[in-house]
């Protein structure tokens, strides 16, 4: 190891120490923001005075938004969506690129199969035909009209079929010896060798769910089916709309800032997918570079 390292090489890595610090605190800073302004009261807020700490502690954002059922509902409703989307996500993404891996001499469709998701990766067939043909299954104001449409994300697709060619093809080959068939190759080879490629694609999935807010707008005509992306946005229009309030609840509203409760939901919708990314930042790297360029 060596320990003596010349001027320039310690003025480089000082330089580069300022750089990564200030590109962190640069991605910190609007999260940070974002809580300062959702528990700040409503004078700070509207005078712009709310910069890098609280001023004047005020929780009625969030007690605003949570004081209904239907938060809570929407919660479940995400839950439920981010779960059985993903599950179905990963399922029918590692179905289709193991073969979609193989040569052209082993799967003769692999290249036409190819040219398609690529196709429908650039061209979209525009949101009338898409909510009709959701319609047309009978899945209007369902979770799985949340969940069917966006199942299949192609870009996802491309990156587990290339960390699946960079797979020992010798693996395959002795697995073929002893006996085992092409769904034993992939379950207990494929898979448990594209954990780092198969996790990042996870975060994906699940983020991608956990964020959409369209397919609720244009799917779901319950509010107590909305998930939480779709609630939190019409949650201004309910507040506004509704004339129903008491004295106390009214009172409640004037004392809140519009920006301050638009803060709160930020803030609300981004804690779930920070405590799970943690858990899969160590795959994140590996998963993303591996996938992408073939050896």
């Amino acid at each position: 190891m060596i320990k003596n390292k010349s001027v320039g090489s310690r003025i480089f890595m000082i330089v580069n120490g300022i750089i990564l610090s200030v590109l962190a605190l640069s991605c910190l800073y609007p999260l940070w923001y974002t809580f300062c302004v959702s528990v700040s009261s409503k004078e700070a807020v509207d005078a712009g005075q709310v910069l890098l700490f609280p001023i004047g502690f005020n929780f009625g954002s969030y007690k605003l938004i949570m004081r209904d059922s239907a938060f809570f509902s929407s919660v479940l409703v995400s839950l439920k969506r981010v779960v059985l989307g993903t599950l179905l996500s990963m399922t029918c993404m590692i179905l289709m690129a193991y073969p979609l891996a193989k040569t052209k001499r082993q799967f003769k469709a692999r290249n036409i199969c190819m040219w398609i998701l690529v196709f429908v990766m650039l061209f979209h067939g525009g949101t009338i035909p898409w909510y009709m043909t959701v319609r047309y299954y009978g899945l209007i104001d369902t979770l799985w009209s949340l969940i069917l449409s966006g199942s299949l994300p192609v870009f996802n697709i491309f990156l587990i079929v290339s960390f699946f060619r960079q797979l020992p093809s010798d693996l395959e080959e002795a697995a073929i010896v002893d006996g085992a068939g092409p769904w034993t190759i992939l379950w207990k080879i494929f898979v448990p060798c594209s954990i780092p490629v198969l996790a990042t694609v996870c975060l994906f999935v699940s983020v991608g769910y956990w964020n959409e807010y369209f397919q609720g707008l244009l799917f779901i005509n319950t509010p107590a089916n909305y998930p939480l992306q779709t609630y939190i946005k019409q949650i201004v229009v309910k507040i506004a709309a509704d004339v129903s309030y008491t004295t106390e609840q009214y009172q409640e509203m004037t004392q809140n800032s519009n920006r301050a409760l638009d803060a709160a939901k930020v803030f609300i919708s981004m804690v779930p997918m920070l405590m799970v990314y943690p858990f899969i930042q160590r795959y994140f790297v590996t998963g993303i570079t591996l996938g992408a360029v073939k050896g």
